[in-house]
């Protein structure tokens, strides 16, 4: 199982196995007090919600299926992924998931006793909490297109009592899985999916739910999504970050390094649609009176470029000291024009989308009928589809009415051309995830140390 627990988190942000062993007869009743407390801590933050899901968690032996070597207190901390498998440039690969989003995947799926799943994204021990949900008359197919991780997920499945509960494959997943001739209940995607393959809604029954962690724009959600006639629509969201796909369904991004006054890097990742030429944008950084790297938690990793400047979406204090605003600082000779372009999606996101409820995302094949879809909607072309994200509209929109913009002068956002910052003047109490900025004109990048 292939994830991370923050999409813009660096290879070092991942648990790493640290010397020593576990001991697995001196340390078992230790590791059922340990894991006792996480699934209490899970069930205390909402990510379980159902006895059976709580059952499994408290069941398996998280412990014997991370890297060796692991500490009991990592490999049942809720928020820690400890890694299987590096690339030959020590990039993760393949690692098991943090406890809360395998919960929250579960829960999302709907699943239950005597129920077929199918796994997209191996490691052992989600196939082993699934098959422990599903029960002895449930099915559980777990594959992985890479065979060092289907068969030490094999060997962990054994080992621990759940090989004959769990049917391990590998196979590049893009395509229909061997040996599944009945369209299973639930699917779990567990690594990054740019689009949903139409293999998985082939094998998915007719009322059956999928969740796959689907990335829009740079931003990673896992989504549970059921059909309603010929697309499908979601029930669940959650923010979230997976390590990429590979295989035939594997969508890169384009990734460009600004370097600042202290040679340090800055990376600029385009997800779709990235300028042909980005040399303008070459020392963009090196002459400007800035440091990203520090200023780390005072931005989102979100930005515009246009031409030979860029801006990125930045957060300060509320002058009243009630919350935070949200706004834009921009670098090179024309920062005007990505600032504007960035406050603009500010401005819509105020108007349209803040203090009002969960978006709700639809996903439409190619060929599905599709309806007009209207100013609180936004596009995202795939290659084998469309996204869809709706906002309810709020209150003051449904009015004819926005939040008064102001101009504030007292924070240049760059040097020169772009002296003042421009904000939607109003409060926001937490960073949330309720509308997500949409993109118009020009390029929009995620910034990541």
């Amino acid at each position: 199982m292939n994830t991370l627990r923050n999409d813009s988190a660096s290879d070092n942000d991942e648990t790493r196995a640290q010397p020593g062993t576990v001991d697995t007869a001196s340390d078992s009743d230790r590791a059922a007090v340990i894991r006792n407390a996480l699934t209490d801590k899970l069930r205390a933050s909402g990510m379980i919600t159902s006895p059976v899901v709580e059952r499994a968690f408290r069941t398996v032996p998280r412990h014997l299926f991370v890297a060796e070597g692991t500490p009991l207190e990592v490999a049942y901390n809720a928020d820690d992924s400890v890694a299987i498998k590096r690339d030959t440039d020590g990039v993760i690969i393949s690692s098991t998931s943090a406890p809360f989003i395998q919960a929250r995947m579960i829960e999302q799926a709907g699943l239950g006793p005597g129920m077929s799943v199918l796994e997209i994204g191996s490691g052992g021990y989600n196939a082993a909490l699934l098959a422990e949900v599903v029960g002895p008359h449930g099915r559980v197919i777990s594959v992985d297109i890479d065979p060092e991780v289907t068969d030490r997920a094999r060997d962990l499945l054994e080992a621990t009592g759940y090989g004959g509960r769990v049917t391990v494959v590998q196979v590049d997943a893009e395509g229909r899985i061997p040996g599944l001739d009945q369209p299973v209940d639930a699917i779990l995607v567990t690594v990054g999916a740019w689009d949903l393959a139409p293999a998985w809604l082939e094998q998915l029954s007719a009322d059956g739910t999928i969740v796959v962690p689907l990335r829009m724009n740079g931003v990673t959600r896992s989504i549970g999504l059921r059909r309603e006639g010929g697309h499908l629509v979601s029930t669940s969201a959650e923010v979230c970050g997976f390590v990429p796909m590979q295989g035939s369904g594997a969508h890169d991004e384009r990734v460009f390094l600004l370097s600042d006054q202290q040679g340090r890097h800055v990376k600029l990742r385009f997800d779709g649609d990235a300028p042909q030429d980005l040399s303008p944008l070459d020392g963009v950084l090196a002459t400007e009176g800035t440091d990203l790297v520090a200023e780390r938690k005072s931005w989102f990793p979100f930005g515009v470029v246009r031409g030979d400047s860029f801006a990125y979406l930045s957060v300060r204090p509320a002058l009243d000291g009630a919350g935070v605003e949200f706004g834009a600082r921009a670098y090179g000779a024309h920062a005007h024009a990505p600032a504007a372009a960035l406050v603009e999606q500010i401005q819509a996101w105020d108007r349209h989308a803040r203090g009002g409820g969960e978006p709700t995302f639809a996903y439409w094949p190619t060929g599905a009928a599709r309806p007009q879809f209207g100013e609180h909607t936004a596009v995202l072309a795939k290659t084998h589809g469309l996204v869809t994200i709706s906002w309810p509209p709020t209150a003051d929109a449904a009015a004819g009415q926005g939040v008064l913009e102001t101009e504030r002068p007292s924070w240049p956002v760059a040097r020169g051309s772009w002296p003042a910052w421009r904000s939607a003047a109003a409060s926001v109490l937490s960073r949330g995830e309720n509308g997500r900025k949409r993109t118009q004109r020009g390029m929009t990048g995620r910034f990541t140390r």
